[in-house]
C-alpha cells in the first residue's frame, strides 16, 4: 500500500491570478501528488481549475461546505444542505476530483435530524458515483466524537475524514482512556488531515516541539489505525493531507500578531515525517 500525500491549498489564492507553476514545483518538491482545495462555485472558475491541475499533472481533492462555509449558515434546512450536495458532487466530477472531503450539516442539530440528513447525504453519495468522505470538523454535525459514534450506529455506511484536532479541542484532551474507543470511526475513515491539536487548540504552535510530544505521538498512533484498516482491506492507497493551516490556526504573537512559524514549514515539516512514519510503520 503506497501513501499519497496532497498538499492543501488552505490560504493560498487560487483565484485567475494563481501561480500554479509555482504550486506545482512546491508539490513535486515535497512529494504531494495533488491538491486539496474547496470546490469553485462558479463553472469558468471550475473549468479553469481543471486546467491548471492538468496542466501541473496534480490530482484533486474537492472540499465542499454543505452549510455555505466553514460556520454554516443557521438558517439552512437539511434540505437545503443536501441540495448544495447534489450540485458539489456534479460539479466535483466536472473538475476530475479523486473524492469529496465534505463538512457536513450543523452542529445545532438534533439527533434524529442528523440521521436522517446523513442518510441523505449518503444516499446522494452513491448515486453520484464519488466518494463523500465526512470530515469531523466542529460547526459541523460531526463537531463531536460521542455524537458521532451515535450516527455510525444508525448510518453504518458512511466514510469520514479525520481531522482529529478538532475532537481534542472539543473533548479538552487527548482520547487515551481506555474508555475512549474511537474504533468504530476509526474503522470506516477513508482520508487524514494531518494536523496536531492539544486540549486548548485545534493546531499546536509547532508538531516537531517537545512540548507538544504526547499531541503528535496520540495522532500518529490514531493514523496507523487507519493506515492499518486500509491494508487490512486491500487498498491500493491512502490519503494524507499535511492541514496546518493560517485563519486563526497558526499561533500569533501579541500586539504584533507576528506569526511563530511559517504555515508552508508546518505543512512540510508535516509531510515529511508522515512520509517517515508510514515507510517505517509500513515495514512492521
Amino acid at each position: 500500500m503506497r501513501l499519497d500525500l496532497f498538499r492543501s491549498l488552505w490560504g493560498w489564492p487560487t483565484g485567475p491570478d494563481a501561480d500554479w507553476a509555482r504550486c506545482g514545483a512546491e508539490c513535486r518538491d515535497i512529494g504531494f501528488v495533488g491538491v486539496e482545495a474547496r470546490l469553485p462555485s462558479d463553472p469558468f472558475a471550475r473549468r479553469a481549475l481543471k486546467a491548471s491541475l492538468a496542466g501541473q499533472g496534480l490530482d484533486y481533492i474537492a472540499v465542499v461546505f454543505t452549510g455555505g462555509d466553514v460556520i454554516p449558515d443557521q438558517a439552512w434546512t437539511p434540505a437545503q444542505h443536501c441540495d448544495r450536495l447534489a450540485a458539489a458532487i456534479d460539479g466535483a466530477r466536472q473538475v476530475g476530483a479523486r473524492f469529496v472531503n465534505v463538512l457536513a450539516g450543523n452542529d445545532r442539530w438534533p439527533l434524529a435530524m442528523q440521521v436522517d440528513f446523513f442518510g441523505r447525504a449518503q444516499e446522494l453519495a452513491n448515486a453520484g458515483g464519488l466518494t463523500c468522505s465526512f470530515e469531523i470538523h466542529r460547526a459541523t454535525s460531526l463537531y463531536s466524537p460521542w455524537l458521532t459514534l451515535e450516527l455510525i450506529a444508525q448510518v453504518p455506511d458512511l466514510r469520514f475524514t479525520a481531522d482529529l484536532s478538532h475532537w481534542v479541542v472539543v473533548s479538552e484532551r487527548l482520547l487515551n482512556d481506555p474508555a475512549d474507543d474511537l474504533s468504530p470511526f476509526l474503522n470506516r475513515v477513508h482520508h487524514v488531515q494531518a494536523r496536531v491539536g492539544y486540549d486548548q487548540g485545534p493546531q499546536v504552535p509547532h508538531p516537531a516541539a517537545p512540548e507538544y510530544a504526547d499531541a503528535l505521538g496520540w495522532h500518529q498512533a490514531m493514523w496507523e489505525q487507519v493506515w492499518a484498516q486500509h491494508r487490512a482491506a486491500g487498498r491500493e492507497m491512502t490519503t494524507v493531507t499535511p492541514e496546518f493551516g493560517p485563519d486563526g490556526y497558526t499561533h500569533l504573537l501579541p500586539f504584533t500578531r507576528a506569526p511563530v512559524a511559517d504555515t508552508w514549514d508546518l505543512n512540510r515539516w508535516m509531510a515529511q515525517s508522515t512520509r517517515a512514519q508510514f515507510t517505517a510503520w509500513s515495514k512492521r
